[in-house]
């Protein structure tokens, strides 16, 4: 009849208990759909940011750009809260070499090198993948020096040739930001790239000193000396400051030469510049000029700088004799001290140099004809 309702089949009302109770199951279906939708846009999003820093990476183009890039550029991009890496660096290669780059190594914030990577964290022993977890104190709070407090944190390993040369130390505040749950192939591919990075960064680096060293001595050469003097008073101009020049002499050391022979004088300038470079700080720098003859310049520094600085090497070198063959030698000095600094608008920084360098040298002169042994200095330049 018009406006009467079917009467309900026999069985409806099984097949609607039936859907009540699959309802729970179907929801939790629909959630844990859009929680895998959101993991795969979370991942797609990671694998973009991943490729635009690798990207970023292989452009670095010194070792100093590239830790400021693997520091500060993952940090931004992945919308981190702290950053690290960790090198194994036994032989300080790395340190050495970053300092050529022109940074004090404190300026690298985020960067720590070790001799062992397992006194910073056992558990990199066996890293042979990422690992993403919660932050625990007693295992992980060597790798976050200074952070207040974290939630998680992911450790990338950075193998090459077999072997863990460091490990980047991603961590956020969030607890649930690194679990087991997210994707790590983008992360182990990035830490691959990371120390390929490295190396290469590294292995220029040895090839551009190598062309600036003295191959006996380990220092700077004459030709690194004088580019990195005009950097010297360019950096000096814009910080207003000076900067001091040290031009080092071996008093007699002919004598040594005809007494012992030359692969005794050899090991006597290796010796003098390992004292010279103890005295030193790591932003100056230690070049042989020549036969056995040192400079030294001091970066933001004034003429009592080097004269301090002067004397510290003086006493290093003399104090203590050296040993040449079953003889214990006393090697003295003959050093010359000259500062310089760069007007506002001197431009000429070339011109400046082979100023500073005359007056270290003259002074140098005057130290040995008042009986060597002794340090001299000369007026401050004015550019």
């Amino acid at each position: 009849m018009p406006g009467s309702h079917p009467e309900p089949l026999a069985g409806d009302a099984p097949a609607a208990a039936q859907r009540g109770e699959l309802e729970p199951e179907i929801r939790a279906l629909h959630a844990r759909l859009a929680a895998l939708t959101a993991q795969v846009g979370r991942n797609d999003s990671l694998l973009r940011k991943t490729q635009e820093r690798e990207l970023e990476l292989l452009r670095a183009g010194s070792l100093a750009q590239l830790f400021e890039r693997l520091i500060v550029g993952l940090r931004t991009s992945y919308q981190l809260d702290e950053v690290g890496l960790f090198l194994h660096d036994p032989q300080h290669e790395i340190r050495h070499l970053l300092s050529g780059d022109g940074p004090e190594l404190e300026q690298v914030q985020g960067v720590c090198f070790v001799d062992a990577l397992t006194t910073v964290a056992p558990q990199l022993a066996n890293l042979e993948r990422p690992w993403l977890g919660p932050f625990h104190k007693a295992d992980h709070e060597l790798l976050l020096p200074g952070v207040a407090r974290a939630g998680s944190l992911a450790l990338i390993p950075l193998r090459r040739h077999e072997q863990l040369d460091g490990v980047l130390v991603f961590s956020s505040v969030d607890p649930v930001r690194f679990t087991q749950e997210l994707a790590s192939d983008f992360l182990a591919h990035l830490g691959l790239v990371a120390a390929i990075c490295i190396e290469n960064a590294v292995n220029r680096a040895r090839l551009l000193r190598s062309g600036f060293t003295d191959f006996l001595t380990g220092f700077h050469n004459r030709r690194y000396l004088h580019a990195r003097l005009r950097e010297e008073l360019a950096r000096a101009q814009r910080a207003r400051q000076s900067i001091v020049c040290l031009m080092i002499d071996l008093d007699h050391f002919k004598r040594i030469n005809d007494q012992y022979g030359h692969l005794a004088g050899d090991a006597v300038l290796r010796e003098v510049a390992q004292r010279i470079d103890a005295e030193m700080r790591i932003s100056d720098t230690g070049a042989r000029f020549g036969g056995d003859e040192f400079a030294v310049v001091l970066s933001e520094a004034a003429i009592t700088d080097g004269e301090r600085v002067a004397a510290r090497v003086l006493h290093a070198v003399r104090n203590q004799p050296l040993v040449i063959g079953k003889t214990a030698e006393t090697v003295t000095l003959s050093i010359g001290v000259a500062s310089a600094t760069p007007g506002p608008g001197m431009r000429d920084y070339k011109v400046l140099a082979e100023r500073l360098m005359a007056e270290a040298d003259a002074a140098l002169y005057r130290a040995k004809s008042a009986g060597r042994n002794r340090i001299a200095t000369s007026p401050n330049l004015v550019g």
